[in-house]
Parts: structure tokens; C-alpha cells; sequence
């Protein structure tokens, strides 16, 4: 037999581990004498509803799975640690930061986002990239993706833009005109759409990309003054992206192809890392700078905001069980620590909510409870009581009522949000006619090199080719308003498939 991989191995190095074989037990521990068999009256006869053992196997199957995320629903998942490396306590007060080699326990997601739970590792789409770190303040969750942008900049899009990555509701078939009518009638989606078709739109892997928290956030030192502020992750094995091609083999012949890879290496000891880094802008200059800087589809120069290095993240091993610590694995951009806030990103303030709500709605109102949520390095004391699937004492006999005159928690005057001015008239303000396309120009331009640039045309017309001629037309006026060169290529390149087309009828 061919050498098989540690991932194939899983089965075999477990049964090397255990002394011998466990009992098996119904749910409540009880010992089962016979599992390959219900209890019948007579050996043809009808099972007793009294088989408990039967009864319990599969009402437990019955519900055993829970609902898949609505995005992001394919992952993997890994844990570690993130060590300080360098000072940034004049920015930031939270304790994860406080000093250089401090290290704190993480556990990492990566994920496509468009597809089904059992949808390909490979398939062209951006990837999630979430980190959970377990600080002595409370959980805090960096949630982004491997790309520093995003398509729009209004959360009230989102639940349009990815109905648009899913399947028609008639059909229920992937429908490119649903995909480029959405697209080209919201131009703002054009920097990260020309991201997405470069060849950074499939990473070889989730160990060989790069990670954002995109979002502007705020950090805050311990005099009180704030800094707005961005977080990347840069991959220490060096970015690799898979050409169309070997991503489209890959999705017939190894649809886990980046589940795989990341367990095998960590299992190997081959320990995936990545260098942190903030970007800091103060808030005089987010006031004079010349465009908004907490729109999502847009990066800020680092030209202009420099990177500054802050850590190392390790991952270091592997789950011990899928479904426990990655399937219920629940991350908020809410969850944050003392020193790191919101910013008025529109989006970000957005998932402030939509994320918590929706973990209540997958997992029950107690998910922060399940271990893999739990804040295990600090205690959790509120008012907060009883729901479903209690799973700790449910802070025993403490009051569940604030103000109380009984010890009850209270709360902590040296750990109040920072405070900020906010004024402006209240209503819907329209961003469609923001500057959409100077960023995508410089993408084209000083990013990409020219075998890129071809790459990046024959990706979007090999998919744009399959849209009604209008919507295909629409999409490339905004393409072209980036550079007239993109445009024009883009045409070429949708003109070369319909003379196919054409020619293959004759």
C-alpha cells in the first residue's frame, strides 16, 4: 500500500494510543450489552418503545447536526498561542499586549465563505481568517478575511450580496447573472471584485496566505488617548496562490485540499506562523484624509501608515474533535477586551450584531458557555441566568439582579469605554458615488504584474462570459473606469468567447 498521509493515519494512530477498547454506553453512562441489536419482542417481532438504547442512539442522531454558518459555512480549524514581540502599550492598554514575550492561547478558523459546508477548499472565493484569543480580560475576536478590503461598505447590502454567492431560488443552480447584475450595479464592489479574480482569489492553502482584520478599530493606551487602527497577519511561509487550472483539478480530486494540508503540517510538527502588525492613524488624521477611512473598500497606503510589527501566532495543534472545537467554535467582532473598540466603520459596526445573533440562533443563547467559547482565562460573573443547555453552575447562588445589597458582581470604574464625539443629521446617507475605482487603478497598475493583469482578465471573462450581454457590458464600464487598458482588455477577452461560441454552432 502507498505511504498514506498523517490525516489518513488519524484512525489508526488513535487505536495505537488507547490501552483497549472503551464499554459502550447509552448517553446516561449506562453499559450496553448488545449494540448490534434492538430489543423486539420475538426475533421477527416489533421493537419495545422501552429500548432505551435504541431510543437514545437515535434521537441523538437525529439532532446531531446543527445548523451551518449562513457564510462561511466550510472551515478548518487549529489553536496556538500569539507571543508579543514588540512594545505597542502607547497605543494599545489591553493585557494581551503588556508586555514583549507575554504569550496567550488562541484558536484560529479558516473558511471559504460563499459555499456550503461540503463545498471544495478551492473553489475562487475569499477566505475567512478568525482568531479567538483567550486573554485574561476576556475572549477577543479578530474577524476578518485574506484580503484587507471587502465588497461594499453598507451592511444593509450584505444579506443581497451573498443571496447573490449562493444558488437561485429557482433553480437552485450558482447564477452568474445574479452574481455580475449585483456587481456591476454596485461599482464599490470593483476593488475587491479585481482582487478576487487575481490570482490571490485561490490561496494554495489557508497556511500561505495572508490575514486582515480589515475593519478600522480603535485602540486606546492607558492615558485615555485613542489611535484608529488596522491588524494584519503576514504569513511566514511566504504567500502561494493555486493558478485556475490546478485550483479547478484540486476541486474534482481533492475538494479538502486545504483542510488536509493544514492538519497534516501541524501534525508533522511543521507549526504554520504569521507576523502581526497594526497600522495607526490619529484621529486629526482621519479627519483631513482624503477619503473615508473607515470604508471597507478601501486600504490605507502604507506608504502614508506604516506597518508596525507587534507579534508572532503559532498553530501548533490540531482539534482533538471537529465538531467541538471548530463546527461550534463561535467568533464576534462584539467580543472585545479593554484597549480595543469600534470604529464607525459601517460594516464592522454592522456584525457588531449580526454575528452574536446569529451564533444564539445556531448554538443557543448559552454558546459562550460551550469550552471551545469559553473565556477560561479570566471569570465570567454578570446577571445573566439559565436558558438551554446550562452547562456550567450557572454562577450557583450569586444574585441575578443589579443594583444588590448581596456581593454580587459590580461593575469597574477604571474600565469604561473610551469617550467620543458624534454629531451629523440622522439619515440614510447614499455612498454609491464615493471615489470607487483610484484604488483599483493603483491595484492595476503598481500591484499586478503584466502576466497578472492577463490572469486577471481571463479569470473575470471566464466568468462574466455566462452573464446577459447588458450586465456584461455594465461590468466592464467599471472595470474600465479604473484604467481604460482593464476595459478594453475585458472586451477583448468576452469577444473571444463569443467567437468561439459562434464559431463551434457553424
Amino acid at each position: 500500500m502507498a505511504k498514506r498521509d498523517n490525516a489518513a493515519e488519524q484512525m489508526n494512530e488513535f487505536k495505537k494510543a488507547q490501552m483497549r477498547p472503551d464499554d459502550i454506553t447509552t448517553g446516561t453512562g449506562a453499559p450496553v450489552g448488545l449494540k448490534t441489536a434492538s430489543l423486539t419482542a420475538g426475533p421477527r417481532g416489533p421493537i419495545l418503545l422501552q429500548d432505551f438504547v435504541f431510543t437514545d442512539e437515535m434521537a441523538h442522531f437525529n439532532r446531531e447536526r446543527i445548523p451551518e454558518r449562513v457564510v462561511h459555512a466550510k472551515g478548518a480549524g487549529a489553536f496556538g498561542y500569539f507571543e508579543v514581540t514588540h512594545d505597542i502599550s502607547k497605543y494599545c492598554k489591553a493585557k494581551i499586549f503588556e508586555h514583549v514575550g507575554k504569550k496567550t492561547p488562541i484558536a484560529v478558523r479558516f473558511s471559504t465563505v460563499g459555499g456550503e459546508k461540503g463545498s471544495a477548499d478551492t473553489a475562487r472565493d475569499p477566505r475567512g481568517f478568525a482568531v479567538k484569543f483567550y486573554t485574561d480580560e476576556g475572549n477577543w475576536d479578530l474577524v476578518g478575511n485574506n484580503t484587507p478590503i471587502f465588497f461594499i461598505r453598507d451592511p444593509i447590502l450584505f444579506p443581497s450580496f451573498i443571496h447573490t454567492q449562493k444558488r437561485n431560488p429557482v433553480t437552485n443552480l450558482k447564477d452568474p447573472d445574479m452574481f455580475w447584475d449585483f456587481i456591476s450595479l454596485r461599482p464599490e464592489t470593483t476593488h475587491q471584485v479585481s482582487f478576487l479574480f487575481s490570482d490571490r482569489g485561490t490561496p494554495d492553502g489557508y497556511r500561505k496566505m495572508n490575514g486582515y482584520g480589515s475593519h478600522t478599530f480603535k485602540l486606546i493606551n492607558d492615558k485615555g488617548v485613542p489611535h484608529y487602527c488596522k491588524f494584519h497577519f503576514k504569513t511566514d511561509q511566504g504567500i502561494k496562490c493555486l493558478m485556475a487550472d490546478k485550483a479547478g483539478n484540486l476541486t474534482g480530486t481533492d475538494p479538502d485540499y486545504a483542510t488536509r494540508d493544514l492538519f497534516n503540517a501541524i501534525n508533522a510538527g511543521d507549526f504554520p506562523s504569521w507576523t502581526f502588525f497594526i497600522q495607526v492613524m490619529t484621529f486629526e488624521e482621519a479627519e483631513k484624509f482624503r477619503w473615508n477611512p473607515f470604508d471597507l473598500t478601501k486600504v490605507w497606503p502604507h506608504a502614508e501608515f506604516p506597518l508596525i510589527p507587534v507579534g508572532r501566532m503559532v498553530l501548533n495543534r490540531n482539534p482533538k474533535n471537529y465538531h467541538a472545537e471548530v463546527e461550534q467554535l463561535a467568533f464576534s467582532p462584539a467580543h472585545m477586551v479593554p484597549g480595543i473598540e469600534a470604529s464607525p466603520d459601517k460594516m464592522l459596526q454592522g456584525r457588531l450584531y449580526s454575528y452574536s445573533d446569529t451564533h444564539r440562533h445556531r448554538l443557543g443563547s448559552n454558546y459562550l458557555q460551550i469550552p471551545v467559547n469559553c473565556p477560561f482565562n479570566t471569570k465570567v460573573a454578570n446577571y445573566q441566568r439559565d436558558g438551554p443547555q446550562v452547562v456550567n453552575d450557572n454562577q450557583g447562588g450569586a444574585p441575578n439582579y443589579f443594583p444588590n445589597s448581596f456581593s454580587g458582581p459590580n461593575d469597574v470604574d477604571n474600565k469604561m469605554e473610551s469617550t467620543f464625539h458624534v454629531s451629523g443629521d440622522v439619515q440614510r446617507y447614499s455612498t454609491a458615488h464615493d471615489d470607487n475605482f483610484t484604488q483599483v487603478g493603483t491595484f492595476w497598475n503598481k500591484v499586478l504584474t503584466p502576466d497578472e493583469r492577463n490572469r486577471l482578465v481571463e479569470n473575470i471573462a471566464g466568468h462574466l462570459k455566462d452573464a446577459q450581454d447588458f450586465i456584461q457590458k455594465r461590468a466592464v464600464s467599471n472595470f474600465a473606469q479604473a484604467d481604460p487598458e482593464f476595459g478594453r482588455k475585458l472586451t477583448q477577452a468576452i469577444g473571444q468567447y463569443k467567437s468561439h461560441a459562434v464559431g463551434s454552432q457553424l
